[in-house]
């Protein structure tokens, strides 16, 4: 038997333990796993001397192509390959009308993942949708159950902004949920405690970027994470916390989590390495929300993350220019940063490097974990019969991160004259390379992939 390749003389990181051995990929699969000289041989092999062998990152937190993100597919995917990021969760939207809403008229959750789907135009990697509420109505309750059939297995719901839901609608959602066994996802901040805070912020003149920290505080984010895990545990449906940016946020996600079976959160890698300092040093470039807050709650997350409460890292990419970032005042739209071509190598500088937590830790939380949490069967995993997404990673080559270097459409970045050491070499998926020594080798390889009602009993 001859394979289509084999990945040699590396050192493989899997979510549990990390070897020196070689993986053997056939027709997108992975086959093997183990010492080069019991797998079969190949038609082509990669040398990965020196390099560890890891699965492709996983991000299920990233804004594509809408009404906040001025990425496209192509550019979107390409920065995600160049950063060894090998599937997305993106969000298929209801639309909403309001004074200052991006749509003219209503549409259905359906009708929003039918346009990213079609939209979804050379991508470099493969991607998946949340459904997305921004609106109250009884539509949604009618299409829930069809969506999830057809692998739209998890919901966006937002606590703060014009499209915030209440807790009431929340309740029912959450409800419908349960039942469809479908997973729960939200952007807690209690809107009316950051409503008054920012207008109070405005009246007094404090147009600064560094009082939108203190306009969202952390106490207002935990208010609404503890409100939602509450909601959540008394339904009983699968809940998770996205973009926790506070230890008192954390806090109330650990009081739930009780059998670790029907409660979790992620962190994103700002919210883990950088402060609000930085708004003093780029002033609204890093405008987002919840907002950059202090080494203490970047320690907390850490704590949570090796806990258990929070168990994932994400980006929440959003591709915005400088220009619309500083034309703005920080209580205005457009928040967000884009992350996900420096994801992997600031997350690993910091968590590895700088905190010394282990390689298997690093594969658990960006890689293994929100692919099961999401329903992704075959991705984060090196395991034999899986997609054969698989990143090759430098931990030694130290070098600073750049605006110039992106491949999204933004033209800045949040991590900008930041040093890290450890750097992307390669990424494949489903066993083709389609970025190699920082350039795109490969575009249309990414395709749509349904998900599976995850199991998160184990």
């Amino acid at each position: 038997m001859t394979v289509d390749t084999v990945i040699a003389n590396g050192t493989v990181v899997t979510s549990e333990r990390t070897f020196e051995g070689a993986v053997a990929i056939d027709e997108g699969t992975i086959v093997a796993v183990g010492d080069e000289e019991t797998l079969p041989g190949a038609s082509s092999t990669i040398d990965a001397s020196d390099r560890l062998v890891m699965p492709g990152v996983v991000d299920p937190h990233v804004h594509v192509d809408d009404h906040v993100s001025l990425d496209s597919y192509e550019s979107a995917t390409s920065a995600a390959a160049l950063g060894g990021v090998t599937s997305v969760i993106d969000f298929g939207w209801q639309a909403y009308v309001s004074e200052d809403s991006a749509w003219d008229e209503e549409s259905t959750i359906r009708e929003g993942v039918e346009r990213k789907r079609a939209k979804a135009e050379n991508p470099v990697v493969d991607f998946s949708l949340h459904g997305g509420f921004l609106r109250e109505g009884e539509d949604a309750f009618e299409e829930l159950a069809r969506l999830v059939e057809d692998g739209i297995t998890s919901f966006k719901m937002y606590s703060t902004y014009e499209f915030g839901l209440s807790n009431g609608y929340i309740r029912r959602v959450f409800e419908k949920l349960a039942d469809l066994d479908a997973v729960a996802v939200a952007h807690t901040e209690d809107h009316s405690v950051c409503e008054s805070l920012t207008e109070e912020f405005r009246e007094a003149g404090r147009d600064d970027p560094r009082w939108l920290a203190e306009a969202r505080p952390d106490y207002a984010e935990a208010m609404a994470a503890d409100d939602l895990a509450r909601l959540a545990s008394e339904i009983g449906v699968k809940y998770y916390g996205f973009h926790t940016a506070s230890r008192k946020a954390a806090d109330a996600l650990a009081r739930y989590r009780r059998d670790g079976s029907n409660i979790r959160g992620e962190a994103c890698v700002h919210h883990t390495t950088l402060t609000k300092e930085r708004y003093d040093e780029l002033r609204n470039l890093p405008k987002l929300t919840p907002p950059l807050r202090t080494t203490d709650d970047n320690d907390g997350l850490f704590e949570h993350l090796r806990e258990g409460a929070l168990s994932v890292v994400s980006t929440d990419h959003v591709a915005q220019t400088r220009e619309r970032k500083e034309t703005t005042e920080w209580w205005e739209d457009p928040y967000g940063a884009n992350g996900l071509q420096a994801s992997l190598a600031v997350f690993h500088d910091e968590a590895v490097n700088r905190r010394g937590f282990s390689y298997p830790f690093l594969v658990r939380t960006m890689c293994a974990n929100p692919a099961r949490t999401f329903g992704f069967a075959e991705k984060g995993t090196l395991d034999p019969g899986t997609d054969a997404d698989i990143v090759l990673f430098d931990p030694n080559e130290s070098y600073t991160i750049t605006a110039e270097d992106n491949a999204s459409v933004a033209d800045y970045s949040i991590y900008e004259g930041r040093d890290v050491t450890g750097r992307v070499e390669t990424t494949l998926v489903r066993g083709e390379v389609v970025a190699d020594d920082g350039k795109i080798v490969q575009t249309g390889r990414g395709e749509f992939v349904p998900r599976e009602r995850p199991d998160w009993s184990v």
